[in-house]
């Protein structure tokens, strides 16, 4: 048998994967701009990535468990293959104008039930493939490559759906899906490890995710924090950003291209920088002090900011941070648990971690369309008040949403920074 903690593994089983995140990253940006020129809405942005979120969240504790069980590489092709039939599904049904957004939302849905099963899965491989001393890299690398994949696809999406039409995007993210798992199968040797088997139902044996984090209560801790950060996330950067960006800019898809493609040069830097730097001592400060800097410029900033470089700076400088967190995170957990639990502790992460997710994602488009976009185009007092900060027109409801969240989550951040119960994690 291949012996373990093959880099060179990693490497290509990384690059395929890019491959196709460019693909299915392409068509997601795609529709997202097709939705909103059909409804013309925030909540129909905001729901197709509810339907996105939302099965992994639900089903993402019971996968973990068979993911520690079953073989990594046959979960992770079988994943592929039926994301390549969604997505054959969408092409179809657009190709006989036969799609409507309700199609998407179940096929999201659909979608998200499957990544329920190969992100712990994945997550394990890539844990078997690299060495302890090679988790930050690793885990900046792949940054890396989502970073430069949010670049990218913005510019692509457009402009492929203006010189040849949308149906080919869906054509790419096919090829692009194939390559992965043509690779995959044929390339790339999964290292197999035997589980623990335990004379134990199947539910006890979910539950060990669970056991496993009420007995390390600092890593407990962290992640409902992070479920609590996310929600805020969730209620309006990664939501409906896209709506507020066209609502302020008169629907100009290339301004949205623009910031978008900024978003992902700013977190390719930082990419670049959590693979290449030496690893700080106290992983920990690095992750609340780069949440604060986060929400103050990718929040806050834009907010305030009412013209395209304001949002182009902010979506630069604000998205420097974002890999520092979820790559020194990531370390902590992957030297913190034992590789064998991996599947069923990341799994139960993902399940206390990203629940808020969809809640975030369901009330930030009906905060955005039923109460903020309302009362900043009423006038009142407060109205006035806030309109100094944030101004005036469409999207100026969802640019107050951005402010409060922004505050919120500054302030949230450099209070956990100061606690002394994550202290154990750096050791």
């Amino acid at each position: 048998m291949k012996k373990l903690n093959n880099i060179d593994d990693f490497i290509l089983l990384w690059l395929s994967e890019a491959i196709s995140s460019l693909g299915s990253s392409m068509t997601k940006f795609a529709l997202i701009i097709w939705a909103y020129n059909q409804k013309g809405s925030a909540s129909s942005i905001a729901y197709l990535s509810v339907f996105t979120y939302l099965p992994s969240v639900l089903f993402c504790f019971i996968a973990g468990t068979l993911a520690d069980k079953w073989d990594k590489k046959k979960i992770m092709l079988f994943s592929n293959f039926i994301c390549a039939a969604g997505i054959g599904v969408v092409f179809f049904l657009y190709n006989t104008g036969n799609l409507f957004i309700w199609h998407l939302y179940l096929i999201n849905f659909v979608l998200s039930f499957v990544d329920a099963f190969k992100n712990p899965a994945t997550i394990v491989a890539v844990s078997l493939l690299a060495k302890k001393d090679q988790y930050l890299k690793v885990s900046g690398l792949q940054s890396f490559s989502n970073s430069l994949i949010n670049i990218l696809s913005p510019s692509l999406a457009p402009a492929i759906m203006g010189l040849i039409g949308l149906k080919y995007i869906f054509i790419l993210d096919i090829i692009s899906f194939g390559i992965a798992f043509f690779t995959l199968l044929i390339f790339i040797p999964i290292p197999y490890i035997k589980s623990i088997e335990r004379k134990e139902s199947f539910l006890k044996s979910c539950f060990e995710g669970l056991n496993f984090l009420k007995e390390n209560k600092a890593i407990l801790s962290l992640i409902l924090f992070f479920a609590f950060i996310n929600f805020l996330a969730y209620l309006t950067g990664f939501g409906i950003m896209p709506a507020m960006i066209l609502k302020r800019s008169g629907d100009n898809q290339k301004v949205l291209g623009l910031v978008s493609s900024f978003v992902g040069i700013g977190t390719l830097l930082g990419s670049f920088l959590v693979a290449f730097l030496k690893s700080a001592k106290s992983k920990t400060k690095v992750i609340f002090l780069s949440l604060a800097v986060s929400f103050v410029l990718a929040n806050i900033v834009w907010a305030i900011g009412r013209n395209v470089w304001i949002w182009v700076i902010a979506a630069f400088l604000g998205n420097i941070p974002i890999p520092f967190i979820s790559a020194n995170m990531t370390t902590i957990m992957r030297i913190k648990i034992p590789v064998h639990m991996q599947g069923r502790v990341f799994s139960t992460r993902d399940t206390l971690q990203f629940f808020t997710v969809p809640i975030g994602l369901f009330l930030s488009g009906l905060l955005a369309d039923h109460v903020f976009e309302p009362f900043m185009m009423a006038s009142s007092p407060f109205q006035q008040f806030f309109s100094i900060l944030v101004g005036y027109g469409p999207g100026a409801g969802i640019a107050l949403m951005f402010l409060i969240t922004g505050i919120v989550g500054t302030i949230s951040s450099l209070i956990a920074m100061g606690r002394s119960l994550y202290r154990e994690l750096d050791l």
